[in-house]
């Protein structure tokens, strides 16, 4: 009998001495090996976030750099005079109060106890959505954060103005408003239809930003007709009075309902996210270069994000992904020169087209992008040739664009 080694491997000495010693060393070469691995990954995330901050500071440097330019050249005004505490939080009061009354009035004030919690969907540093169940109905919560009223002083007025804004909304391609519950800060509630797959997700699949295609692509047909829909709740939201502009315009931000037609979401919300957030959610890939700028900028800055959304449908692709650049670096790229996602390739007259209005959306000069009621009419005349031309082709043509 041979005698056991005093070693934590457990091999034995003996017969077969020779292959458990060489198990063992196997075994101490694979444990080696795989905390090699892991310290690896961590100092690559380490390297990246390290990167990701410094681009930030780059980011803020600039913002910080362009404000003193502007307050050095702008002419100097008086500063407005003081407005009393008690009268702000009175205003507010009056804000929130015509707002309950209307919402009573007209049959959308919801009590937090009609509201079911049930799973977190998102959450963000000023608000948690939730699906829930409402008198019955699937619907999405979002909870904004008592801190939220707590540190800002405007808090209070500004949810109540977002609420007012989106109970006056009535489009079908427009995520609808279902109720409010307007008991801040506990209970500042914004109840919403509920819609579980986006248009990031029906284009890409799930997970994160990669080459591969993780779904088919929807036919070129249909990518179209989302991009027309797309155009339809923003022409209707800009030609609102008062007019609604988005900025935050993006496929997280578009879901689709049951019957696959969007439903455009979150518009106005961006004002709400940190700089840290913008980049971390995508928000800087779709964002207009005067907005990175932190320069004045109208309705147009939806226009530039609706064009890359629809080179993103034409093409397929996650804008910039030909570049391997992060959030932060695209934005510093976008800001400071030309950089647009690659256009799709071909030669068709359709797809001709479809990158005209791409390259007119995102121009550098707001004033050349079009509006979306221009963008509305060219749409439809691109899908009703499409459209036509598919009946003709009756399943002979196979190039991508008739299929």
């Amino acid at each position: 009998m041979g005698k056991v080694l005093k070693s934590g491997c457990g091999c034995r000495n003996g017969s077969g001495d020779a292959v458990a010693v060489a198990g063992c060393k196997d075994r101490s070469v694979t444990v080696a090996l795989t905390l090699k691995s892991n310290g690896l990954q961590k100092v690559a995330e380490l390297e990246k976030e390290v990167q990701k901050q410094k681009e930030l500071r780059v980011i803020y440097q600039r913002r910080l750099e362009r404000t003193q330019e502007y307050l050095s050249t702008s002419p100097q005004t008086p500063p407005p005079p003081p407005v009393l505490v008690h009268r702000r939080h009175h205003h507010h009061h009056c804000d929130l109060v015509t707002l309950i009354n209307q919402a009573k009035t007209n049959g959308w004030y919801v009590e937090p106890h009609e509201i079911e919690l049930h799973g977190k969907v998102a959450q963000g540093s000023t608000a948690e959505i939730y699906k829930a169940t409402w008198r019955g109905l699937d619907v999405a919560v979002k909870c904004i954060n008592p801190d939220f009223f707590h540190s800002n002083e405007n808090g209070v007025s500004f949810f109540a103005q977002e609420v007012e804004m989106l109970s006056r909304q009535r489009h079908c391609f427009v995520l609808q408003l279902m109720g409010a519950c307007l008991d801040p800060p506990n209970h500042g509630w914004v109840v919403t239809e509920f819609f579980s797959t986006t248009l990031k997700e029906w284009l890409h699949g799930l997970g994160t930003r990669r080459k591969e295609r993780a779904v088919p692509l929807p036919s070129f047909e249909e990518r179209v007709a989302k991009a027309l829909e797309i155009a339809q709740a923003m022409q209707y939201l800009h030609e609102h009075k008062p007019k609604v502009i988005h900025r935050d315009l993006k496929p997280s931000n578009i879901f689709l309902d049951d019957t696959m037609h969007v439903r455009v979401a979150d518009f106005g919300h961006a004002r709400l996210l940190t700089d840290e957030e913008k980049a971390l959610t995508g928000t800087y890939v779709y964002m207009a270069p005067e907005v990175i700028r932190c320069e004045p900028y109208n309705e147009k800055c939806d226009v530039y994000s609706f064009g890359i959304i629809l080179n993103e449908l034409i093409s397929g692709e996650h804008p910039f992904i030909e570049t391997d650049y992060g959030p932060s670096k695209i934005a510093m790229e976008v800001a400071e020169g030309s950089l647009r996602p690659a256009l799709p390739k071909g030669d068709d007259h359709q797809l001709k087209d479809l990158i005209d209005l791409i390259q007119l959306s995102w121009d550098e000069d707001p004033d050349i992008r079009p509006s979306f009621a221009l963008i509305t009419r060219s749409l439809k005349i691109i899908l009703g040739r499409l459209v036509d031309s598919l009946q003709l082709c009756k399943g002979e043509c196979t190039t991508e664009y008739c299929q």
